[in-house]
């Protein structure tokens, strides 16, 4: 009878353990309100599709309405798969899956896109495509695009597109309202060659981070600068240890969608149709939520105390005096021709 009762103890006792883990883990799981709506096991093709951003920004949460429509528009067909968060890994590690196709899309930040491609660096030179509206002239200008598009194409992947996650400038925490203020700055840095760069020509002290290391480093204080956007810093809560924010605006930050190639071509026609329309209507509504969340995370931001501050002019001509010796360097990379076009075609 003792033994009887000890078991059914233990049953129940495990049962309740489990529905409490069960309902914890669900409660926990950031994703839960991007489930699909249908049952992708039936699909046809599948497009597995990485991103290491939080789908609370507009140009993360993209990959999952590209998802609900090709399901959609391909009756079924075609399943995206999309995996944000780093659910894939790190995007040097995925750079290396998608060339050989264990991964068939990522949304590359566009510091890191460089190590795909050097040419896809030039969305991050400084002060070429720095605003919003010039990021959307460099899209619909053929001669700009195109080259961007299939820089990739000699590593077997080609770009598809791309959205944004905001403006970059500083946020930090003590006032940097100088250049001089800036320099007793620690500021990380992403993994990009086209950063490192930057920050040397600047002559501004730096730590190349990896993004899952920089809310230790920045409480603990071995970084005391972010080099990132408002939109990022509010969602992510850096604003909570750094609460400056200098205006600098000397890049637009994207997520380049690049493609395996193969896998791409070997879509049935109409299939790689609707895929291909879906992405660029839906990357190019995105871009435009992009526009609204950064004014609205800026005034959420304020609203909680964060302090915003412009350089003045002199400061802000000098970073753009320093950037000249970046387009020396990087126009081997992209294309001098190739670069000065860009430069000489936003500029008007």
């Amino acid at each position: 009878m003792k033994r009887t009762l000890f078991l059914r103890f233990l049953a129940i006792t495990t049962l309740t353990i489990c529905l409490f883990s069960t309902s914890a883990a669900a409660a926990k799981d950031p994703l839960e309100n991007w489930k699909p709506g249908f049952d992708p096991s039936t699909a046809e093709f599948t497009y597995l599709l990485s991103c290491v951003g939080h789908p609370a920004i507009e140009g993360v949460a993209v990959g999952f309405r590209i998802r609900d429509r090709v399901w959609e528009e391909t009756n079924g067909r075609l399943y995206v798969d999309f995996r944000p968060l780093s659910q894939l890994g790190g995007e040097k590690d995925v750079i290396n899956k998608l060339k050989f196709g264990a991964v068939q899309g990522m949304m590359s930040s566009s510091v890191a896109a460089a190590n795909i491609a050097p040419r896809l660096g030039i969305v991050n030179l400084p002060f070429v495509v720095d605003t919003f509206d010039k990021l959307d002239k460099f899209r619909t200008t053929p001669s700009l695009w195109q080259p961007f598009r299939d820089a990739p194409l000699r590593s077997g992947m080609q770009v598809l597109d791309f959205t944004g996650y905001g403006s970059y400038g500083w946020a930090t925490t003590t006032p940097v309202k100088t250049l001089a203020d800036a320099k007793s700055v620690n500021f990380r840095i992403a993994q990009a060659p086209v950063n490192v760069d930057t920050y040397k020509a600047w002559g501004l002290k730096f730590t190349v981070l990896p993004w899952p290391d920089v809310p230790q480093a920045l409480q603990t204080g071995v970084i005391d600068g972010l080099d990132h956007t408002p939109i990022v810093c509010n969602i992510s809560k850096k604003f909570n240890i750094a609460k400056y924010y200098t205006d600098i605006n000397y890049a637009q930050g994207l997520y380049v969608h690049i493609v395996n190639k193969k896998w791409l071509d070997k879509l049935p026609p109409e299939v790689r149709d609707t895929f291909l329309k879906v992405v660029a209507e839906e990357s190019a509504s995105a871009r435009k939520l992009t526009r609204q969340q950064q004014e609205e995370q800026i005034t959420n931001a304020k609203t909680a105390g964060i302090e915003f501050i412009s350089l003045q002019e002199s400061d802000w001509q000098s970073l753009k005096n320093g950037a000249e010796k970046i387009y020396q360097s990087w126009g081997e990379r992209v294309g001098n021709e190739y670069l000065n076009l860009a430069r000489k075609t936003l500029a008007d």
